[in-house]
Order: structure tokens, then C-alpha cells, then sequence
């Protein structure tokens, strides 16, 4: 502490004059600078443990509601249904599958290489015993809550610049703005996003390592000073290496090598942009000279960072093959857009609405596609004011960055607006179409800089105007409100009903937020509200397949076939190579006794997806019903064959043997079920019916009590026990079976007719007795 009371006051002559090589006059004018806040923050909360204490404790308390929530939205094809997350998956196909665990070379792939998440995601399954999300939520919170720690010491340094002691320490020069800037983090609503949904980590992760590369990227500066060339060279090369790691966790990582190479250039290097622009445009020939071209330490970094970059890209490239993603213009129409034109307003109204959620993220919605912002084909759209707006602001920001006079600000607005823009250039369509319109995700990095300038403006106003408790109303009111829409927005993140729901009030015209309460009702079971949704997004987009292909299977359970029939047609003619749509289309026209048409959609849903053993399973159906009983079981085996446990197709291999009195045959494919899946009671059941048949009553027995244990309420298992043990001649034993079987179902007919049957019996072998 007695080092800020020192600063505060320290008194340096010739401030105006001072060389490069003395820094006594930016501590002075930094401390001056911090103090403008001294009404804000309390000095009782400025030691670095206490604040980053606060912070860090602020942080969790945000998020802590979502701490017990389920997997929600992506979470479930990046965690649930991704095979790379089980043991029985080799730890080496991390490396080649993509985020979502598809192989990198297929052409569906998204290409998001992220194999250090997944690992993450992998060791918190393994940890967990399962997919129990409170796991996977309660490392999020801490990872968020973490980086926000670790944000007091990125902000010290881009207030308070690189000053250390004679020992080597670095001086914390700014610990109000720091505090400030980090508490304005650690509470923004913006967030949720990244730290609710289990996929956001790896944003979050990204983040961290991003953070930790741009903090060993300024102990270089430290280490060259007191050891020499080789200290400063490592930490550089360890920077480069934790922005590999960084990208390893999400693609944006690689972008903090630029962020470093601006804070060498124009921070360490006191490059000035205006001095050089005015020396350009007179000619002068003193630009020859300038320190930062003979700067061999800085070419040398600068080189080290750009074969550094160069190098991930290339490794990028070599794994992930050339071939780009693929993305459908609902994923991001305005990349679709045939004019350049309506491409660049609309891109820009794009950054216009990232901006106002920075600004004021009150309106946040899990999706911002399909129709939640219609595109801008005209600059008379009232809309392009906001991108004027934007740029107006940012052309400011820009000229006072590089222009100002005043060195120390210039260095806070020109690293507070490479935190902000830098960040986000992958999730800006300029070097390559991204597959969405606004994700609050990619905002986690890029409001790094929305804190320092927030800070920054609270300074210089708190400077300017003597209302000072009304500055610190605002910002103590800021930080409140904040962190109650923090609260609430985890709340709706908890569960997919509440998230989806809450989307309706932001983007009512976005298709697949009905969609998706639709798809979350029919799983519930409410298949009337489900299809009210469901038409809904059909509406809004009437070329939505996946929409036409979920009401289309609620209208075929419903039987109301033909509609159904009409829907997945028009999937299919939409989307030729949608495979389910044009599964679930034969399955229509099975029921519509239409066999030829039914054949030939099932063959076409298999040619769009060779590995579908749903498929095959269903065109076993349709051949059992045409009576093509050798073409019903080699369908039935290629399901098997590519899903071991697909206990339908096996079940129905077992009947159709058992059937056509092919028992050696049945009971050798059941005992072939039973070993790949030995807890499934259905085939244990089916079993043991060829069993009885063959007359092995003790194994069969033993397997009907298996499956009934399994499954006690079962009123056919207990029925076709009574009838082993009647044929077994174990009357009383089948007694009691047929009568339980009957309390569970009444209005079984045969099995009241076999407990007929009994009991007549039974009563004749009384009276013989008799």
C-alpha cells in the first residue's frame, strides 16, 4: 500500500520533456489518472488480494444460479451425443474429429477444431461418472470466475503500463481502474452465454489462454531489461505457445498474436501513427531514421510472432483440409446476399447490434438466425443509422487513439479498442463466411476492450465534473443492475423450456425458436402445442426441413398420414439429400399400403446416408410386410451390423425365425443379441419363447425371470411364463402367472383363453381325485 500513498503524491520536474527512458513521469500521471475514480472504489478493496478477492467472489455470485442447470441447446451434439467423450473412444481421435466429434475430412463438418475443450468436456465426464451436468456447469463458473481474476492484472497493465521495480516486480499503478474495469467484467450480462452453456467453455477456455499469452508477451519486456536477449526471447516463444493453446481451445485464439504485436508496436515501441503520417505526407527524409526500424528487438519479435501465427495456420490447414464448411444461407443470410452492397450494411449493421449488446445487453436470445434480423436491402432503411453510429464512434475513438497528444491515453484507447476489435475479426464475415448472425459468445474476449473504454470515459467524466456521487450512482448502478440481469438470464439458461421461451419476447420472428419449443414440447409428449409451434416455423421459414420433417413424424403418429405425407415431401424436394426426411417419408407411405414408393424412399434416404440402421431396420418392416422374409432379415442384419445394439432389429429377426419355425436358427441369433446386450429384457423375452418352443424349459424359464425382474409390469412376459409352465406341466406355477398377467391386463384374449384352459383342467384332475 505504500507504494500508491508514494505515487499519489511524487512530485517529477520536466513531465512535458522527459526521454523515452524515464518512466517517473507516466507513474505520476497514471496515479493522478486512477485517482479520478477515488470516489467509486474505497482504498480499503485496492490491495491486489482483496480486489481480485472481490472480484472473483462477484463472478460466481453472477452465474451461481446456473450451477445445477441441465445440458441445454448445443450441449447436447457437443456433449451428449459425442461419442469422443467416452473411454471406449481413443484419446487420439480428439485430434482429428471436430468440436461436434465428426471427422474433420466429412463434408457436413463445421471445421471447428477444438481438441483441448473436447478434452476438458472428456475429464469431466469421466470425473462426473457420466453426463451429470453440474459438473460441467460448476467448471464453467469457475473458469469465468477465474478469468475475471485474472483480468485485474491485464487491466493494471493497460491503465497503469509496464513500470517495475529494481527487483524486478511489476508496479500496480492503477488499482481503482483495474478493480473498476474487472468488476465491469466479471458482471457482464453478455456472458451468460459462455458460462451457463457447458459449450461456452470454450470461449472461456480460449479466453484464459489468451490472457495468459498476452501477460507473458509483457514479462518479456521485464526479463530483457534484468537478463538479457535470451530471457525476453522465451517468454515470447512461451506467449506464441499459449496462443496455440488458446486456439486449440477456439479458433479466435489465434488473433492475440495481433493484439501482442499492436502492444509491442505502439505501447513498448511508442510508435506514433500521426508523427508518421505527417512525416509521410511532407516527405521527410528523417522517416529513414525512425527508432522502430532500427528496433532490432522489435523486428525480431514481430518476426517471431508472425512465423508463429504463420505456423498455426499452416498446422490448421494440414489438419483440417482445404474444403470450408458448410453453411446454409439461414445460417447467415447476408453472406448469401448477391450484391456487395446489401453484404457490406449488413455486415456492419451486424457489428451495430454486437456494439448495442455491449452496451446494453437486456435483449439476449440463445439464437439470433432465421429471420431474427431481417436483412437491410436498402440505405433507406432506418436501420443504417445505427452503423453510422457505430463508425461515428469508432472513427472518434480511432483519431484520439492515435492522434492525441496525451501518450498515456493514446495507449489506453489503442489497447482498449484492440481488445475490442481484434477478438472479434473470425466473427466478423471479413476473411471468411461464420456460421451464424450475432452470437453473444464471441463477445467474451472482444468486451475485454468495452471495459477499458467504459473505465476510461467514467475517468475523464469523473475528471470534467464536479457531480461526482452522481458518477458513482451510475456506475455502482451499472454494476448492480447488471449483475441482476446476470442472475436472471443463468435462471433462464437452467432448463431448454425456460431458454427457448425466453427467446420469443427478443426474436418472435426467428424460426427456430419455435422449432426448438416445439421440438422441447413433442419430447414432453404435448404433441398439440408441439404442432402449433412447429407450423409456426414453417411459416416464418417456409423452406425450414427440419420443421416439416418433426411435423411430419407428430402428424404420422397422429395417423393423419396424408398431411404428413404432403410435408416430407416437400422436405425432400427442398433438401434432396435429407436423409431422415426421406426415411420417415417412406415410413408414410408404408402405412399408405404404398410398398414400391415406400421401397424406393427408403433406398434413397440410404444412398444420402450409407451408416443408417434406423433405415434398414424400417425397410426390414416393409419387406416383412410384403411377406419377402429373406430380404426383411438381411436389412435386419445390416442394422445390426452397423448398430450393434439395435435391439429392435434384433428382436425382429428372433420373430420372424421363431415364426416361420426356423428355432435352431432364432435361438442362435438371440443368444448373439443377448452377448452384445445382455440387460435388454425385450430380447431375454423373446429368447426364451424360442426356448420354451424347443422344449429347454429350465433356460427358458430362467430367462423369463430375468426379463420379468427387469420389467415387472410386463403383463406378456408373465403370460408366456403361465404357458411354459402349463406346457411344462407346473400348473400351479402357471396359475399364478396367468392370474398376475391378467391383473395387469385385462383384456388379454389369450391369455384369459389358456387361463381357461387351466383352470378346466385343473378342475378335472379334482375331481379324478375326488
Amino acid at each position: 500500500m505504500n507504494i500508491y500513498t508514494v505515487l499519489f503524491f511524487l512530485q517529477i520536474p520536466n513531465q512535458h520533456n522527459a526521454g523515452a527512458g524515464s518512466h517517473q513521469p507516466a507513474v505520476f500521471r497514471m496515479a493522478v489518472l486512477d485517482t479520478d475514480l477515488d470516489h467509486i472504489l474505497p482504498s480499503s478493496v485496492l490491495p491486489p488480494f482483496w480486489a481480485k478477492l472481490v472480484v472473483g467472489l462477484v463472478a460466481i455470485v453472477c452465474f451461481a444460479r446456473s450451477y445445477d442447470g441441465d445440458f441445454v441447446f448445443d450441449d447436447s451434439e457437443a456433449i451428449v451425443n459425442n461419442k469422443d467423450l467416452q473411454a471406449e473412444t481413443p484419446l487420439g481421435d480428439l485430434w482429428h474429429h471436430d468440436f461436434w466429434g465428426s471427422r474433420l475430412s466429412s463434408n457436413t463438418s463445421h471445421k471447428s477444431y477444438r481438441p483441448l475443450t473436447v478434452l476438458t468436456f472428456r475429464i469431466n465426464y469421466y470425473l462426473s461418472g457420466g453426463f451429470h451436468p453440474m459438473g460441467f456447469h460448476v467448471v464453467n463458473i469457475l473458469l469465468h470466475s477465474g478469468i475475471s481474476v485474472l483480468m485485474v492484472d491485464v487491466f493494471s497493465v493497460l491503465f497503469g503500463g509496464l513500470q517495475y521495480t529494481s527487483k524486478g516486480r511489476r508496479l500496480h499503478l492503477a488499482p481503482r481502474s483495474s478493480l473498476l474495469a474487472a468488476l465491469l467484467f466479471a458482471v457482464h450480462p453478455v456472458h451468460t452465454e459462455c458460462v451457463a452453456g457447458v459449450v461456452g467453455r470454450a470461449d472461456l477456455l480460449c479466453a484464459l489462454f489468451f490472457l495468459l499469452s498476452f501477460l507473458g508477451y509483457c514479462k518479456a519486456f521485464r526479463e530483457s531489461n534484468k537478463e538479457g536477449a535470451h530471457s525476453s526471447t522465451f517468454w515470447v516463444l512461451l506467449s506464441i505457445f499459449l496462443g496455440a493453446v488458446a486456439m486449440l481451445c477456439k479458433e479466435q485464439g489465434i488473433t492475440v498474436l495481433g493484439l501482442n504485436a499492436v502492444f509491442d508496436i505502439l505501447v513498448i515501441g511508442k510508435f506514433n501513427v500521426l508523427e508518421i503520417v505527417q512525416k509521410v505526407l511532407h516527405k521527410d527524409k528523417s522517416l529513414e531514421n525512425l527508432g522502430m526500424l532500427r528496433n532490432r528487438g522489435l523486428l525480431f519479435r514481430m518476426t517471431l510472432l508472425t512465423s508463429g501465427g504463420a505456423g498455426m495456420l499452416y498446422v490448421r490447414w494440414r489438419i483440417m483440409g482445404t474444403g470450408p464448411p458448410a453453411f446454409t444461407e439461414v445460417d447467415n443470410p447476408a453472406s448469401f446476399a448477391d450484391s456487395m452492397l446489401v453484404r457490406a450494411i449488413n455486415y456492419n449493421y451486424y457489428y451495430s447490434l454486437n456494439a448495442w449488446l455491449l452496451l446494453c445487453p437486456w435483449w439476449l436470445c440463445f439464437d439470433w438466425s432465421m429471420g431474427c434480423i431481417p436483412l437491410i436491402k436498402s440505405v433507406s432503411d432506418w436501420r443504417v443509422i445505427a452503423l453510422a453510429a457505430l463508425w461515428f464512434c469508432l472513427i472518434g475513438l480511432i483519431c484520439q487513439a492515435l492522434c492525441s497528444e496525451d501518450s498515456h491515453k493514446r495507449r489506453i484507447l489503442t489497447l482498449g479498442l484492440g481488445f475490442l476489435v481484434i477478438p472479434f475479426l473470425p466473427a466478423s464475415n471479413l476473411f471468411f463466411r461464420v456460421g451464424f448472425v450475432v452470437a453473444e459468445r464471441v463477445l467474451y474476449l472482444p468486451s475485454v476492450g468495452y471495459c477499458v473504454l467504459l473505465t476510461f470515459g467514467f475517468g475523464a467524466l469523473s475528471k470534467h465534473t464536479k457531480k461526482k456521487k452522481l458518477i458513482a450512482a451510475v456506475v455502482l448502478g451499472i454494476l448492480f443492475i447488471n449483475m441482476l440481469r446476470c442472475v436472471v438470464r443463468s435462471g433462464e439458461w437452467r432448463s431448454e423450456e425456460q431458454l427457448f421461451r425466453s427467446a420469443l419476447s427478443v426474436c418472435p420472428l426467428n424460426a427456430k425458436v419455435h422449432y426448438n419449443i416445439g421440438k422441447n414440447l413433442a419430447d414432453k409428449g404435448n404433441q398439440t402445442a408441439a404442432i402449433r409451434y412447429y407450423r409456426e416455423a414453417v411459416r416464418l421459414n417456409p423452406k425450414y426441413v427440419h420443421a416439416m420433417n418433426n411435423l411430419g413424424n407428430i402428424l404420422k403418429e397422429r395417423n393423419e398420414l396424408q398431411e404428413a405425407e404432403e410435408l416430407l415431401s416437400l422436405a425432400v424436394q427442398i433438401q434432396p439429400d435429407f436423409a431422415a426426411a426421406w426415411m420417415n417419408l417412406g415410413i408414410v407411405q408404408n402405412s399408405l399400403k404404398r410398398f414400391e414408393a415406400a421401397e424406393q424412399s427408403y433406398r434413397t434416404a440410404i444412398k444420402h446416408r450409407r451408416k443408417y440402421p434406423d433405415c434398414y431396420y424400417n425397410l426390414g418392416r416393409l419387406y416383412a410386410d410384403l411377406n419377402r422374409h429373406v430380404d426383411a432379415l438381411n436389412a435386419w442384419r445390416n442394422a445390426t451390423v452397423l448398430k450393434p445394439e439395435h435391439s429392435l432389429a434384433w428382436n425382429n429377426m428372433i420373430i420372424l425365425l421363431d415364426n416361420t419355425g426356423n428355432l435352431a436358427q432364432a435361438e442362435a441369433v438371440g443368444r448373439e443379441a443377448l452377448e452384445l446386450i445382455p440387460n435388454d429384457h425385450s430380447l431375454m423375452f423373446s429368447l426364451a419363447n424360442v426356448l420354451g418352443k424347443s422344449q429347454k424349459y429350465k433356460e427358458s424359464e430362467a430367462l423369463f425371470l430375468k426379463a420379468i425382474k427387469a420389467n415387472p409390469n410386463a403383463a406378456s412376459y408373465h403370460g408366456n411364463l403361465a404357458v411354459l409352465y402349463h406346457r411344462w406341466g407346473h400348473l400351479d406355477l402357471a396359475k399364478k402367472h396367468y392370474e398376475i398377467s391378467l391383473q395387469l391386463d385385462p383384456t388379454a384374449s389369450g391369455t384369459k383363453e389358456n387361463y381357461g384352459l387351466l383352470r378346466r383342467k385343473l378342475e378335472l384332475m379334482q375331481k379324478k381325485d375326488v
